[in-house]
């Protein structure tokens, strides 16, 4: 690790122990008022109970279980149709003004109408989770697939390269960085979705949990919930970053 990723480290270690730190004095001397904004120590002993009693494992394994079946559908859908989108423009330009509008379209407006449609259970959860990943992904990807340089296109179409072969042997490998950049993306709104799912019909998971101490004003518990969900952002997003990295460190090898 060179000097600068150590003085980087530092101080991000330095900022989360300075932030503990002034909330953990704060709740104790009454400047924050602790029943309302909790504290780390309080945290610390939520999170304790929740392990001792099976019930943080229990709910962290319904959400990643969620966030891997959302995220996994998510990115095949998204990668299928982008192809199917580059490969057919009368397609891209018909699909085109639709993704713009579900894109911006709050899908959380969208939530009683998914639960009478799939049913007040994982399925619903999943159905949000899709609903906010897969149309962000659809249009990075393609977006990389039409950005393609054009140099390496008009080569292609000088050896008369048919637009499926361009596709697997030019258009994919050129576009391996975004594709990955698009998991970072989608994992991160699957996670999103999740939640959401979760605050609407869940009886299990982290959303469930937050939504559960909202309810009965334990705000310890609220608190814990975020703090877990942090944490597991942090984990998934480190684990695409380590793919793309690999990726990328392959690709500059290659070259």
């Amino acid at each position: 690790m060179s000097k600068y990723k150590c003085k980087v480290l530092l101080a991000q270690v330095f900022l989360v122990i300075a932030f503990l730190a002034i909330w953990e004095i704060g709740a104790r001397k009454g400047f924050i008022n602790s029943f309302i904004f909790s504290s780390p120590s309080n945290v610390l002993h939520t999170l304790i109970d929740l392990t001792e009693s099976g019930k943080l494992f229990a709910n962290v394994g319904v959400t990643l279980n969620e966030i891997l079946i959302s995220f996994s559908l998510g990115i095949a859908i998204a990668f299928v149709v982008a192809v199917l989108m580059y490969l057919n423009r009368f397609l891209a330009d018909t699909l085109d003004p639709f993704l713009t509008m579900l894109n911006s379209l709050p899908k959380v407006a969208l939530g009683p109408i998914i639960i009478i449609w799939v049913g007040a259970n994982t399925n619903s959860i999943i159905t949000m989770a899709l609903l906010i990943n897969v149309i962000i992904s659809i249009i990075t990807i393609y977006n990389g697939f039409v950005h393609t340089d054009e140099l390496k296109l008009k080569l292609f179409k000088t050896f008369r390269a048919s637009r499926l072969e361009t596709l697997f042997k030019l258009v994919i490998p050129a576009n391996v960085s975004t594709i990955v950049s698009s998991l970072k993306i989608n994992i991160s709104l699957t996670l999103i979705g999740v939640i959401m799912g979760e605050f609407l019909v869940s009886k299990k998971g982290i959303g469930y949990l937050i939504l559960y101490g909202t309810q009965v004003f334990n705000l310890n518990l609220v608190i814990t919930g975020i703090v877990v969900l942090i944490f597991i952002s942090f984990i998934l997003y480190k684990i695409i970053d380590k793919v793309d990295r690999r990726f990328s460190t392959n690709r500059s090898s290659n070259l």
